[in-house]
């Protein structure tokens, strides 16, 4: 592999392939233990997510080289989507010891990256996934087609999901989608960010986006200001938009569906979500 022979030529590299859900974290949390210094990541945001809860919170760094269909959190710190010339960044961040130390969020026990998706929005990467065939080769208009796909078909956007309940006592009781964003884009369709919470940073607190209505019109409004710089959005009538967030919980009127980095994990009526600063070395291009 050109990649592994790129990397070994200054380094010891120990290649492994991950073979089911869950095996990346595994292999991660056995390299930390091992003090590993540097466990690269080469694939998608789900086998990302997973490695770094295996890393975060030990001494060994994060790296990521784009190996998935949209690579969110690649593109966020600045990897390019091409991975031979992403592992020519990583060759030289690594000779110049470019580490990062970064926060990350954790729902229910488990750490993400760059946001967890709530209702509405996880049905759409349910169906996306339902696709998955189809997913590394055409993501983004498939993307935009399960969204329209879901509001038509697959959920009941007739009444709201769940309740956003804040450490500061606010409540908001009308949740039918919502988004708690580690970093900002909350994702990319083709070279279009999606900016939904410029606040949110991986240097500094969380931000909660909670879309309090499913109609078709506002909603294809707050999608339109997504591409664009997303002031419409956060100011729209219909939105709850809370930067600096640390913690907050989430309440289901019954069960909702609900997603980690772009992994869909299926439905609960219950997430408690938090942030943790400086839990997590990266390497930075």
């Amino acid at each position: 592999m050109v990649i592994a022979k790129a990397l070994s030529a200054d380094h010891t590299v120990t290649v492994a392939e991950t073979s089911r859900r869950g095996h990346a974290t595994r292999l991660a949390q056995d390299a930390a233990r091992g003090f590993t210094d540097v466990v690269v990541v080469l694939g998608g945001d789900g086998t990302l997510n997973e490695a770094a809860n295996g890393v975060v919170g030990s001494e060994t760094a994060l790296a990521i080289l784009p190996g998935g269909s949209t690579n969110v959190f690649a593109r966020t710190i600045g990897v390019v989507d091409d991975p031979v010339e992403a592992t020519g960044q990583l060759v030289a961040a690594l000779a110049a010891r470019s580490l990062r130390r970064v926060g990350v969020g954790m729902v229910n026990g488990r750490y993400f990256l760059f946001h967890v998706g709530m209702g509405f929005d996880a049905a759409v990467v349910a169906q996306v996934e339902r696709r998955a065939t189809f997913k590394r080769y055409a993501s983004h208009p498939l993307f935009v087609y399960s969204a329209f796909s879901t509001w038509f078909s697959h959920y009941d956007h007739s009444r709201p999901r769940f309740s956003v309940h804040h450490a500061d006592g606010t409540v908001i009781d009308d949740g039918y989608l919502g988004i708690c964003l580690n970093s900002n884009p909350y994702t990319y369709l083709g070279s279009r960010p999606l900016d939904l919470a410029p606040e949110a940073s991986l240097t500094g607190s969380m931000a909660m986006v909670t879309v309090r209505t499913l109609d078709l019109g506002p909603l294809l409004s707050i999608a339109a200001s997504a591409l664009g710089a997303g002031h419409r959005l956060r100011r729209h009538r219909r939105v709850d938009y809370r930067p600096g967030v640390e913690k907050m919980t989430v309440r289901g009127h019954g069960p909702f569906p609900y997603q980690v980095d772009g992994d869909y994990l299926g439905d609960i009526e219950h997430l408690a979500i938090t942030h943790q600063a400086d839990a997590l070395t990266i390497v930075s291009p």
